[in-house]
């Protein structure tokens, strides 16, 4: 894969960076950290991990990426966001800190620390259609759930009790848990496929 498609990038500035690149660098993608606006117009699709999306937003416009990431997600980049990702991808934000920002690009309502503490972090086995079989193994930690969505989303995972926890539109993808830690490829996988058909 690596030669033949361009290469992606993984948001850099905080979070589970090394994991993200672990696994797309197993799936033959040429994946680079993401840290400053020269690096991001290099890479054709990016990676959004988990982490703190407070100190994301804050980074993000340290940085001098917020800009450029918003402009490349309006002109269709294809983004995954896990956990604190798929916090950034929301247009609309509850339980936010005061001032915090996110990135848009998802017609969704996205609810910071739905599931309580550190502690309350949780795993569980979903059966995701769009993915077939085995069921995915997803972990949550401090997880963010999804609240509502736009007639343009797709919901692909939901938790026995209706929370909506996986979602897509168009090449943007998004998850309230951490397939990377559970050695789970297949929403990177995807991802890739939506790197590949725009490229």
């Amino acid at each position: 894969m690596a030669g033949s498609q361009p290469p992606v990038g993984v948001f850099a500035l905080q979070g589970d960076v090394r994991e993200h690149l672990a696994v797309l660098t197993a799936l033959g993608a040429d994946a680079r950290p993401v840290r400053r606006p020269e690096e991001l117009e290099q890479v054709a699709g990016l990676v959004i991990p988990g982490g703190e999306s407070s100190v994301m937003d804050k980074l993000s416009r340290l940085f001098g990426l917020r800009d450029p990431l918003q402009q490349r997600i309006a002109a269709g980049m294809p983004v995954y966001g896990t956990c604190a990702g798929l916090i950034m991808l929301a247009e609309r934000l509850q339980d936010g800190i005061a001032g915090q920002q996110t990135l848009g690009g998802l017609d969704i309502v996205a609810r910071r620390n739905a599931f309580g503490t550190q502690s309350d972090s949780f795993e569980t086995d979903l059966h995701i259609p769009a993915l077939g079989d085995p069921p995915v193994h997803a972990v949550f930690i401090r997880a963010p759930v999804v609240e509502a969505v736009g007639d343009q989303v797709e919901v692909l995972a939901r938790l026995e009790g209706g929370d909506i926890v996986a979602v897509e539109q168009g090449a943007l993808l998004a998850t309230a848990f951490h397939p990377e830690i559970a050695h789970e490829d297949r929403f990177h996988r995807r991802f890739l496929e939506h790197v590949a058909a725009r490229a």
